[in-house]
């Protein structure tokens, strides 16, 4: 566990297993970002899966106001589309190599 990690929940005296499910989620994010070295395309490929998937569960919460409904919403759609840029060049690729190979007869 990172030092600042261990720290705060030192600090806060806290277990890392009385965390509920969401600050679990946090927690392991910022160990992630702790431990990591360089960004790279898979690690914000990574970031912003996990955040579609906390929004996602936040979604499932029925007593959300409609603010954070919304505020939730463009987030989603944020991530969204950060990830479809990451992944469009490999989807065209990939799609350009089947339509070759069917050209070719492959």
């Amino acid at each position: 566990m990172n030092f600042l990690l261990s720290k705060l929940l030192s600090k806060r005296k806290i277990q890392r297993e009385d965390l509920s499910g969401e600050e679990k989620e946090d927690f392991v994010r910022w160990e992630k970002i702790l431990s990591g070295g360089e960004i790279s395309v898979e690690k914000i490929s990574e970031f912003c899966k996990s955040q579609i998937s906390i929004i996602e569960n936040q979604w499932k919460d029925m007593s959300n106001d409609p603010k954070k409904n919304e505020r939730l919403i463009i987030a989603h759609n944020i991530y969204s589309s950060i990830l479809k840029v990451i992944d469009s060049p490999e989807a065209e690729k990939v799609a350009l190599e089947e339509y070759l190979n069917k050209l070719i007869g492959a």
